[in-house]
């Protein structure tokens, strides 16, 4: 079983001068995930090589066991060290693919041409698709084969808008994902501020937030392997 995750080469965090990337937890929480399953796992990212990783989801009140372990594995830092360049993965090559948030997505993936590609390509060749937090930020801008926004009339979740308000950044991203998806028709729903939420709509598989990561590596699993059983 093989298993591409797509992390963000944005390291900007609007116009406040700070950095941003990828959120470490939701990488780290579903890459052990994976690899606890016997899963080969391949890391992607717009310009390849060391994406960025977002300061704050680093500092001690942020930290989680998953966190500490990614950071003494060297396995897991050198695939991070030299992650694919998006524009060369095939989806063929893959069964799915998991893409982490940090707000970096919001600016980089959301508008990447080869994202947004690998997404449709895999709903269109069967294979389940995951996002989580920011992540579900890029179904904005995927479409469903008729055109439509893909998450039109489908169950999804993400990043809420009481979550980026708490972190004070309503200001600073370029869009509320939940608003947007919302408005394109999506039915989302959410769980309360920093919960464990997943919701799984055909191939589509979206998590709330960084404590969401684990279960929405597990329920991908499930997927995968639902999938091979049938």
């Amino acid at each position: 079983m093989k298993i591409l995750m797509v992390l963000t080469s944005h390291d900007q965090l609007g116009n406040t001068g700070r950095k941003t990337g990828f959120w470490l937890e939701e990488l780290a929480a579903p890459y052990f995930v994976f690899r606890g399953a016997g899963v080969d796992i391949t890391l992607a990212s717009p310009k390849g090589g060391q994406p960025p990783l977002d300061p704050k989801s680093n500092e001690p009140a942020f930290q989680t066991e998953d966190t500490r372990r990614f950071e003494r594995d060297q396995a897991a830092t050198a695939a991070l060290a030299n992650t694919l360049r998006l524009s060369d993965i095939k989806q063929a090559d893959y069964d799915s693919v998991f893409f982490p948030g940090g707000h970096g997505p919001l600016w980089d993936l959301t508008n990447d041409r080869n994202a947004l590609s690998l997404i449709e390509d895999m709903l269109a060749a069967g294979k389940p698709v995951a996002l989580v937090c920011h992540a579900p930020g890029i179904l904005t801008n995927v479409k469903a084969p008729d055109g439509k926004p893909i998450a039109k009339g489908r169950a999804v979740t993400g990043f809420t808008d009481s979550e980026e308000e708490a972190m004070h950044l309503v200001e600073v991203v370029p869009y509320l994902l939940e608003d947007v998806l919302k408005e394109q028709g999506a039915k989302f729903s959410k769980t309360a501020d920093w919960g464990v939420h997943v919701v799984q709509d055909g191939l589509l598989i979206t998590g709330q937030n960084p404590a969401s990561s684990k279960q929405g590596a597990r329920t991908l699993l499930d997927a995968l392997r639902k999938q091979a059983a049938a």
